[in-house]
């Protein structure tokens, strides 16, 4: 399976390979006590899969990475991120369905007509 096919976890020190990325990036600031965080685990995994070499998914434990947390004034879990070209482009707060996310995804990636 291809490295960005599944969701892996990115930390303070290592946010950078984020902004890095040749790809668009999905970012979620979760935590381990945070149902809807759960909730919305499955679904990431899902669209990592569907979506590998066009987007990558990562995660990010809010409470262990306080300072890319503090960064991107994130106040409540789970925030999803969408990073394009290392700048937020997307930002999603709470738990949604999958069609829900894809949504707002798509449009924040749909490239503007000349």
């Amino acid at each position: 399976m291809p490295e960005n096919a599944k969701v892996t976890e990115v930390t303070d020190a290592t946010f950078a390979e984020v902004l890095g990325s040749d790809v668009p990036v999905l970012v979620e600031f979760w935590a381990t006590w945070c149902g809807p965080c759960r909730m919305v685990g499955p679904v990431l995994e899902r669209l990592a899969a569907e979506r590998a070499g066009t987007l990558a998914v990562r995660k990010i434990n809010a409470d262990e990475n306080s300072e890319t947390t503090r960064a991107y004034q994130v106040m409540s879990l789970p925030t999803m991120i969408l990073f394009r070209g290392g700048e937020p482009v997307e930002t999603i707060v709470g738990a949604f369905p999958k069609a829900r996310i894809e949504e707002r995804l798509d449009r924040a990636l749909k490239v503007p007509s000349l």
